[in-house]
């Protein structure tokens, strides 16, 4: 299967990597450095240069599954000044367009940029669900995924469109397949497979700043609770304007915040998450707790307001 594929090609890569070498790989085009290697330092050029043939067979054998996942020209690079982290390399356009700041981009560009930025994000949350996915042995729902993305790709012609979608169909077919504890084992196994973050002291706030960036949400803003303590569990809650991903059937997706959530949370994990609709606007809540078993919950269903 593809995703035994992708698993060995990345072991190999990441084997091949030393944190503090000075040579690294990005696109000679775009300059970008994408999944799987991003973020990731080799000792010496050849070294380098074999994880960047490694790198060609991973995307390739990813876009047998998804063939509009965009293409990179590999180079090797000499580059001991800077090293990005893992996390700005793999989700802030700034990071890799060569220096140039966001303030210093024209609209138009800006746009492009996000959208480029946009799609390799969704793939690269798709590959690790993916990967999680074979290595937890769910072939049913790795097949389910691979054939409702081959239907999506037949009618959906927009890239960006389609790596929405992408999402979308993910978290249904983990929801329909799946029940929350395996879920949660999923997202756990493929949370451990995206770049570590750089920035984990207020994690729900480091997420959604990043889907604004990408364009995944237009605007959030956080919403006043009970002031309520306990030692063991703590509630956030929170409006999302411009959600880009879609109903279907009553429920909404969030697999993209809640595996970012087990990205960042080392010690308190999802339990619960209510989302309300109120116009165009999601009210979300999230639960944490430091005791209850996590609950995997790529998507949820939606309540009317004041439900809660």
């Amino acid at each position: 299967m593809v995703g035994t594929t992708l698993i060995q090609i990345r072991t190999h890569i990441e084997t091949l990597a030393d944190e503090d070498g000075p040579y690294c790989l990005v696109c000679g085009r775009t300059g970008e450095r994408p999944v799987p290697v991003a973020g990731l330092r080799f000792a010496d050029r050849p070294t380098a240069q074999r994880a960047a043939g490694a790198a060609e067979q991973y995307r390739t054998a990813l876009r047998r599954y998804d063939p509009q996942l965009p293409y990179y020209d590999l180079i090797v690079c000499e580059d001991s000044e800077t090293r990005p982290t893992r996390e700005s390399a793999v989700t802030d356009p700034s990071a890799t367009d060569g220096g140039a700041s966001a303030s210093r981009r024209d609209p138009d560009t800006e746009a492009t940029s996000r959208t480029q930025w946009r799609i390799e994000f969704c793939h690269n949350v798709a590959a690790a669900v993916f990967e999680s996915l074979c290595d937890a042995g769910h072939r049913v729902v790795e097949t389910a995924v691979m054939d409702r993305y081959f239907d999506l790709a037949e009618t959906v012609t927009d890239p960006d469109d389609l790596c929405l979608r992408l999402l979308e169909s993910t978290a249904m077919e983990l929801e329909t397949h799946l029940t929350p504890e395996e879920q949660a084992d999923v997202l756990a196994g493929a949370a451990a497979r995206l770049s570590p973050p750089a920035d984990s002291d207020v994690p729900i706030e480091a997420i959604l700043v990043q889907l604004r960036k990408l364009g995944v949400v237009g605007s959030y803003r956080y919403l006043p609770l009970p002031a309520t303590v306990k030692a063991d569990s703590h509630t956030v809650r929170f409006e999302l304007s411009e959600y880009a991903l879609s109903p279907k059937d009553g429920r909404i997706p969030v697999l993209p915040v809640v595996l970012d959530l087990y990205r960042r949370q080392a010690v308190w994990a999802p339990t619960d998450c209510h989302v309300e609709r109120d116009d165009d606007r999601w009210l979300v809540t999230l639960t944490f707790s430091k005791d209850e078993p996590p609950v995997g919950v790529a998507s949820v269903a939606i309540h009317s307001g004041g439900s809660r």
